[in-house]
Order: structure tokens, then sequence, then C-alpha cells
């Protein structure tokens, strides 16, 4: 969530006027959904119309399960009789209750100290002043009081300068400092104290979207999951480029799974909201996305917000076309929950609807496995760059030795021992890809590999950056195969050994080779050097037969292949079923592959049965993949900003 937008959430909060009681919404029975209700709608329920009438509101769009009724933010504090009520309110209805924390200073809290000029820049408790200390352990000690389960909304980082932090600072650095302060805070002035007073508490941090930037505000990946009771995951990703974040589609997705490897088993759910989107189908593909990672809980952010009309924005070039989501579908649900106008709730529980038909049938997700140390940066996001033209990744806290073929970009560079592990990983007949970003920051002060990886290749990034504008594909000696043209496209030039290394997929500026994808056999493994764009948004520019031929080198141990333009993404599953997500704005046909060469696809929300196509013929001159298996061809056009589900059959 912005986190602009939510601590003026208590002065701006508007409510609406609700509508009589409804027929409670349709159950969805393959997660649960949870409403959180912050500060100063609490307050507002002290009136108990509102309290009765906003539930009836929302309880008639969405079948919620579960409420977390917060007690303080941005120091508004609700009062023990106020949450007993709102508590009772909610249990009485059938609906679990939790407590929850946004611990955003600022508000009333007279005799703390302030940050002048902050100009709108959020700022954190400072958790080296004694009394605000003091103030962050009664929040806790109270709101245990009430509640068996306790989250803390993504506002528990650290980003004061003060005197005093400086002091307590040292000499470390802001990052090491504030994960040392961050993780003995959370012990000491939040799990302490509330286990103090409530033996049976359970604590869960939700942590933000922001996740390559954690270490720099307290965040700890490695720590916090260990000793908090649990964690949940910020997948409200927005739109792309509009907001400050530009935070990718795919990360709505990505981070769940990055989340359920830092936390097996302990990973609560995602959380949406609902700002900063152009057009609603961008809120739906959010809840979508959350879901298809499989997470068991979806969390709407906030309860005054899904009860405003919700307005379908600038979506004119796809709004007569059947898309996934359309404004018919939203008001035929709408109409069954008695609401006029539709409001955000409405548009919630519509896109819950429609991913609970099918996400029950999809198996565990398959993807290429990705690695980034606890407390890495390094080609920040690119991995959802990647998920966004069709590249499924599956990112682990630690080196994922079993995979086949491991991806590192250059947020691998933390691991000190990364070159012994890759070594190994070849030695052992796995595959490697790694990124220009990582080359690049491995390279010794003479411009080479660092000496452990240059007993692998010698290949390196000449500091140069080449203009693109054509694309070639080839495997072995000849003429390349055209992959297509596109204007010019910064890329970084990277230097190797002809022969030794082969680039098998290559672009030319001004006739001048520039490796894509460059390949080097090593032992029984290959190590493949991924190049990326200066700008990561041009890979959206790559010409489809670049991306394509990109996908069968690194994604060939996946059960389903797909040929498609930039911005439709592959979630692929391990008991043959997968779904192709377009986020453009336009129609697209795309060519899914499976292996075999029979077959066909069944449309898991349908049912309907897809045959499959006359496999299409090899180029005239052969390039691409060698030694690939034969695949049965699917033709599938997707409606914009649209999913299709189907199993392989």
């Amino acid at each position: 969530m912005s986190l602009r937008i939510r601590l003026l959430l208590p002065l701006l909060l508007a409510f609406p006027c609700l509508s009589m009681v409804a027929a409670p919404a349709p159950a969805h029975d393959q997660f649960r959904v949870a409403v959180y209700i912050p500060i100063g709608v609490v307050e507002h329920m002290k009136d108990p119309a509102y309290l009765q009438s906003s539930w009836d509101a929302l309880s008639g769009q969405v079948r919620v399960d579960k409420v977390y009724i917060e007690s303080y933010r941005s120091g508004a504090f609700a009062d023990d009789a106020l949450l007993e009520t709102v508590k009772a309110f909610f249990t009485a209805h059938g609906v679990q209750v939790a407590g929850g924390i946004a611990y955003a200073a600022g508000g009333d809290m007279a005799g703390f100290e302030s940050d002048e000029g902050s100009d709108g820049q959020f700022v954190s408790f400072c958790y080296t002043n004694p009394k605000e200390r003091d103030y962050v352990k009664k929040v806790a000690e109270v709101t245990a009081r009430h509640f068996d389960e306790i989250m803390l909304d993504d506002f528990f980082f650290n980003n004061t300068k003060r005197d005093s932090d400086i002091a307590a600072k040292g000499n470390l650095s802001w990052p090491d400092f504030r994960l040392k302060l961050m993780d003995e805070v959370s012990r000491d002035l939040i799990l302490g104290p509330a286990r103090a007073v409530n033996p049976k508490v359970k604590i869960v941090i939700k942590f933000p979207n922001w996740y390559e930037h954690f270490q720099a505000n307290g965040y700890d990946l490695d720590v916090e999951p260990k000793i908090f009771d649990g964690i949940y995951t910020g997948t409200e990703t927005r739109d792309p480029v509009v907001t400050d974040q530009h935070l990718q589609q795919y990360e709505s997705y990505q981070i769940v799974r990055y989340f359920d490897n830092v936390a097996p088993g302990s990973n609560g759910g995602g959380w949406v909201d609902t700002y900063d989107t152009r057009y609603l189908d961008r809120y739906a593909e959010q809840l979508w996305d959350t879901m298809l990672a499989k997470t068991p809980q979806m969390l709407l952010f906030q309860l005054s917000d899904l009860l405003r009309p919700a307005e379908l924005g600038d979506r004119k070039s796809w709004a007569g076309l059947a898309t996934t989501f359309t404004a018919a579908g939203l008001n035929k649900w709408n109409a069954a929950a008695s609401t006029a106008p539709p409001t955000w709730a409405s548009a919630a529980g519509y896109a819950l609807n429609q991913v609970n038909a099918v996400v029950g049938k999809l198996g565990n997700p398959v993807a290429l496995a990705s690695y980034k140390p606890y407390q890495s940066t390094g080609e920040d996001f690119l991995h959802n760059y990647l998920g966004m033209i069709g590249i499924p990744i599956d990112l682990h806290p630690e080196f994922p030795a079993s995979a086949k073929t491991i991806l590192l970009t250059e947020s691998a560079k933390f691991d000190r021992d990364l070159a012994a592990k890759i070594k190994t990983h070849l030695e052992q007949g796995g595959n490697v890809v790694v990124t220009s970003g990582l080359l690049r920051a491995l390279q010794d002060k003479d411009g080479g590999f660092a000496e452990d990886l240059g007993q692998i290749a010698d290949i390196h990034s000449t500091g140069n950056v080449l203009k693109v504008e054509q694309y070639w594909g080839g495997y072995g000696a000849g003429a390349g195969a055209s992959l297509g043209a596109t204007s010019e496209i910064l890329v970084p030039e990277i230097a190797f050994q002809t022969n030794d290394a082969w680039p098998i997929v290559r672009g030319t500026a001004n006739g001048r080779g520039a490796p894509l994808l460059l390949m080097d056999r090593y032992s029984k493994g290959i190590l493949y050097v991924l190049t990326i764009p200066e700008n990561a948004n041009d890979l959206y520019a790559l010409p489809q037969p670049v991306l394509t031929q990109l996908k069968q080198y690194l994604l060939r141990e996946l059960p389903v292949q797909l040929d498609a333009p930039a911005k439709v993404a592959l979630f692929a599953y391990d008991n043959k079923t997968f779904v192709v997500e377009s986020y453009l704005d336009k129609p697209t046909e795309v060519t899914i592959s499976v292996p075999g060469t029979g077959g066909k696809l069944r449309n898991l929300a349908t049912g309907e049965a897809i045959p499959a196509a006359p496999e299409s013929a090899p180029s005239a001159n052969g390039r691409g993949p060698r030694h690939q298996t034969q695949h049965g061809q699917f033709k599938i056009e997707v409606a914009p900003h649209s999913f299709l589900a189907f199993a392989e059959e």
C-alpha cells in the first residue's frame, strides 16, 4: 500500500451512504477473504447504525471470513470498550476477528520529537528514543489484551536519522544498524510485552511490496519470519506507470512465491488495496495474481474504501470486448447484491469469484528457480520484468541447488560463496543463467570474471553500450535467422571468445554483434549469460520471436511453453495445468506448446476442449534450441486484461 495514502487515511476517510440489508454474497471455497478495518473506521463504528449498515453492505458484495480491527495508527488509539464492542459484533456474525496495528508515527503524540520538513515523506517511530519506545510497547500490550492474533501493518520499519539514531549507529552502515535495531524492537517491544499480557497471542508481520529495499529500513526477511508467529505479503502493485514505485504487475504473484520460500508454511496471504489504478481491471488483476500464487487468504484494505463507488476508469479500447472482468459481469454481480452503484467491494467479490472457479484445480506452482540472498540488492525488481515477458520465476532466499536451471541476477553477488556454488552446480549437470548485471558486478579490477569464475569462462562486460536494432537467432556456424527489428534499444556489450562461447540469440547495432543470450558449456552443465537492456522496460520492446527463443532455452524443464508478445504472463503448475494472463490493451493470439504431438487442452472455467493445431515447421536454416522434444501446439486468443486457465489432457 502506498504509505502516503495510508498515513493520510484517518484524515481522508469519507463514510458513504450505505445500502439496505442485502443477501450474503456467494461464498468462495478455495481461499479465505479478510477485510482490514483501520482506526478511523473503527472510531466511526461507535455509531451502531453505521456498524450494522456497513457490514450489511460489505457482506452483500463479498463474502468475508475474517476482519482485522485496528487499535492504533498515526497517534490515534481506540479505547478498550470500543474494541470489545466491534469485536463482539463481528464474532456474533460468525466472522473471525484479529487485531491490527499500524506503527506509523505522527498525529497527536505530544512531547515526541518531530521530523520537520519531511514534506510528506513517511516518518517512522524513533526507536532510539526512550519515550517513543515506551509508547510502541504500550500499543502492543493494549492490543494483546483484546486479541489472540495481531497483524502489524507495513509501517513497522525505521527511517529516522535523529541525533539519538546517529549516536546509536556508531560505525555501522544504516542497513546493518536498522536491521539490528528492528530485530531488537521486535523481540523486546512487541513480542515480549504482548506475550506477557496474553500468552496465547500470535503476532503476524505484514511485509510490504518494496522487498528489494527492506534492509535499508530495517525489515529483516532473514530473522523476523523466524521470531514472529507468521508473515503476510503486500501484493498491491497498482498501476505500473503513474505510481511512484512503478511496480510491474507480475509482482502480485511473484512476491507471494518468494515469501513462501522465505517462510514455508507461515505466509498467511496477500494484501491488496483500492488505490492508484487507472482502470478497474487493474484492481482485479492484483486479486487474481495473488490467488494464482496459491496463497490461502486474500486481505482487502480497507472497509470504508470498499464501500465507495467503483469507477471503470480508462478502458475504452477494450470496454466492449469479452474480457474476464466486464462491466456487464460486474453489474450482474452487483444486482445480486442489491447495491447501486457498484462498489469496490462488488469488484472484489466479482473478481475473486472468477479466480475461485479455477484456482482449486491448479497444482503447485513451477517456474525458473532464481536466487536472491537475504539483504541483497541489484537489478531491482528485474524478476518481475522477466515474469511480464512470460518467464515464470520462483525466487528463493537460499541457493536452489536442486533446480536444473538457476537464474542469477545482480543481487546474487551478496553471496560470497557464489562462484563455488555456480561451479558445483555446473559440474553436477545443472545450468546457470547469469544476467549482464551480475556479470558486471563479479568482474575483477582487470575487467574479467572474478578469479574463481574465470576458471569457467572467459566472458566480460566491456563497459560499452550498443544501440541494437536488428535481432538474430542461430546455433552453430553460418547465417542466423532474423528475429525481427525494433527502434534502438541500449544494451551492454558482452565480450567472449569465439567458439569457446556462442551467442545463440543476438542483436546487431549498425552491424556490430551484441549477444542477448550467450552459451558456454562447462563440465556437465551450461553457463548462459542473459543480457538485460539498460532500461529493463525495454524488455517489452523486444520482438516476439526474440522473447520466444529466450524462453525456449531458459524454460526447457517447464511442462508448458508460451509463444507470446511481452506483457503476457505464464503461470505453470505441476499437475499439467497452467494459466495465461494478458496485461495488454488489445486481444492477442498466443501459441501454447506442451510435450507430445496429440492431446487437447480443457478450459478450466468453461470446460471447453481445444484440439492441438499442426506444429509449426522449423525455420529454413534450422535455428533454435536443439534436442527439443516434440510439442503439441495450441493457438489461443487472450482478451485484454484477462486470464485463461487450462488443463492438459
